[in-house]
Parts: structure tokens; C-alpha cells; sequence
């Protein structure tokens, strides 16, 4: 990346090469003090990070340099603040540096990754174990093409979003389930209230709140006012490590 834009002395001459290749891109974000997700490089840019319109749009690839160079570690990158080149140490150290936090950072995501497959699995295994009948994945539109009572599905489109489990309670309305691992308080208002809470409001809206029980299976940590907040926005919270709550709950629709 930085053999790429002169060492971040010319980013500007080189943006858009750097902007569609999703390598260099990568790279790119992590030159911020912290670094910036690729969401919040779009939501801060007001822009979109598609090579197409990126090649089309160089006003956009100039609003997406701007917030980078703006968030630009100065201390990894000393020489940018100077208007100089780097030296050999200087060079060196940045390259260490930023190849430690994406490291970090790619293994926080891996652990994050396997964390929410197994949970996963385990909510699907205890459905199962409680009698509930899995059956194929498929999308869902309209609530007649769900599951049958006493039926789940995984990996679900339900309306325009996907759910991790889609259960169909006994009484007929649909439970869509996503489970969600949280390492740190602040990463809790990803997973729970911009990403689980959003679904739940979309899903009632399209399917109205007689027909539809949004739920999340939660583990980690997470804030005590992000968990109110979700379930003020119609969502029903249950924990990894007692999942018997869930499935008595679920009975309790007979």
C-alpha cells in the first residue's frame, strides 16, 4: 500500500487503483488511528465502495481519501504531518505496525466468526432436541412459504432479511432468531442494536407484530442500556447459556 500511493505522499494521483483493490482498500483503512470498518468508511464518505463506481465517480473516491487522510495515524505516519518523505526506520515501523493491527484485528473477526457458527449450531441442535423438526433452508416472502408449526430453518431470507434460525411457533407466528457473540461492550451496539434491533423493526413493519416474535441469542458482553434499548425496539433477548429459557418459552405457544 504505501509502495503504492509514494509512501501516502501522492494517495491522491493513485486513490482509485487503490480504492478497487480490495487488498490495497484493506490496507487503506487500517491507516486511520483506530481503524475504520469498511461500513463506517461508507456511512462517513457517503459513499460506496464498488470498484464500478468507484472507477465513475471521482468526487466520491476524493470524499472517501479525504476521511482517511483526515484520520490518518500521525504518529504510524510522522513524515505526512512534515510534508517529507520517510526515512528507511521510519518506512519500516509503519509497515510492522499496521501489519500488527490488521493481524489483531483479522483474528478478533475470525474468533467473532467461529463464535457465532457455533452458537448457531447450538441453537439449532436444542431446537432439535426439543421436538422442533428442522427442515430445509429457503426464502420466505410471505409468511405461508415458512416452516410449518413446530419447524425451524437456518440461514433464512425472511422478507428482505436474512435470519439466522426462522422457527415457527405452535400457535403459527414466526420466530426469526439471530444469534449474535459480542467481545466488548462498544462492539455489542454493532451486533445487538445496528444489526439485530434493525432486523426485528424491519421484519414487524413487513409482517406486522400478531405474526412475528423477533428474538436474539446473545453471548459476550454487552451494555445493560444496549439490551433495553433493543427490546424496546421489539426484540426478545435469550442467552447462549440458557437456552432452556428459549425452548420453554417456545412451549409455551402450544
Amino acid at each position: 500500500m504505501l509502495a503504492a500511493s509514494a509512501d501516502l505522499t501522492d494517495v491522491d494521483r493513485h486513490a482509485t487503483d487503490v480504492l478497487t483493490n480490495p487488498n490495497l482498500l484493506e490496507a487503506f483503512r487500517y491507516f486511520t488511528g483506530p481503524p475504520l470498518s469498511a461500513d463506517d468508511l461508507k456511512t462517513l464518505s457517503e459513499g460506496v465502495l464498488s470498484p464500478a463506481r468507484l472507477r465513475e465517480d471521482p468526487a466520491m473516491v476524493r470524499r472517501i481519501v479525504d476521511i482517511v487522510r483526515m484520520g490518518l495515524d500521525r504518529r504510524r505516519f510522522p513524515w505526512i504531518s512534515q510534508n517529507r518523505a520517510p526515512t528507511a526506520e521510519e518506512r519500516a515501523a509503519a509497515v510492522v505496525a499496521s501489519a500488527a493491527i490488521m493481524a489483531a484485528r483479522s483474528v478478533g473477526t475470525a474468533r467473532r466468526h467461529e463464535g457465532k457458527e457455533a452458537q448457531e449450531l447450538l441453537v439449532a441442535n436444542t431446537l432439535s432436541g426439543a421436538g422442533i423438526t428442522r427442515v430445509d433452508t429457503r426464502a420466505i416472502p410471505t409468511l405461508n412459504l415458512a416452516p410449518n408449526a413446530g419447524e425451524f430453518c437456518r440461514e433464512s431470507v425472511l422478507g428482505s432479511r436474512k435470519a439466522d434460525i426462522v422457527v415457527r411457533l405452535w400457535d403459527h407466528r414466526i420466530m426469526p432468531i439471530e444469534c449474535k457473540v459480542s467481545n466488548s461492550a462498544l462492539n455489542s451496539i454493532k451486533r445487538l442494536n445496528n444489526d439485530a434491533a434493525v432486523k426485528a423493526e424491519t421484519w414487524t413493519k413487513d409482517f406486522g407484530t400478531r405474526n412475528i416474535v423477533p428474538a436474539a441469542v446473545l453471548s459476550g458482553v454487552y451494555k445493560l442500556r444496549h439490551l433495553s434499548d433493543a427490546q424496546q425496539r421489539g426484540l426478545a433477548l435469550f442467552w447462549a447459556h440458557d437456552l432452556h429459557a428459549l425452548v420453554s418459552w417456545i412451549e409455551q405457544t402450544r
